[in-house]
């Protein structure tokens, strides 16, 4: 059985914008690069080319990982989500009952992640302990640093 993978209809365009990058500037920009460093003759000892051999090894590797992925999507339509229980797609306003820091974050898909624009993973620990949860409700989450307690300020899908 094929694993789906969750995602957000903003994350599954990122990652459908980074395939055709890789694929339409990326992808040329490598192969010229190899016939230049091919023109420069004898392979073995070519830094250039290898380098360039190194680049497309990898530029190949992304594209196969991100198609796979996003032949596996459930996209999921956050705007037809409500409800005040946290699920995936959920913007969740929180604040740090020792330190009354308030922080915003949005459950996303695992590959879609990116803490420092408050986009978490729903496979996070943060994450999977507000699953289910409601505006009001405390959490506790076992962090890499010790036991943090949140309270859910707001809960929304706009």
């Amino acid at each position: 059985m094929v694993e789906k993978v969750p995602m957000t209809a903003e994350g599954h365009a990122a990652m459908m914008g980074e395939v055709k990058n890789l694929k339409s500037v990326e992808r040329p920009r490598i192969i010229k690069a190899i016939e230049e460093a091919r023109a420069h003759g004898d392979l073995s000892e070519n830094a250039e080319y290898h380098a360039a051999k190194e680049q497309q090894a990898w530029n190949e590797a992304r594209v196969a990982e991100l198609e796979d992925k996003l032949s596996r999507a459930e996209v999921i339509d956050i705007s037809k989500l409500g409800g005040d229980t946290v699920k995936f797609g959920a913007k969740v306003t929180l604040v740090d009952e020792d330190t009354d820091e308030e922080a915003m974050y949005q459950i996303v898909g695992e590959f879609e992640a990116d803490v420092k624009k408050g986009k978490i993973s729903i496979t996070s620990p943060i994450a999977r302990a507000l699953i289910s949860k409601r505006k009001g409700d405390s959490v506790e989450v076992m962090t890499p640093g010790g036991g943090k307690s949140y309270e859910i300020l707001k809960v929304s899908y706009a």
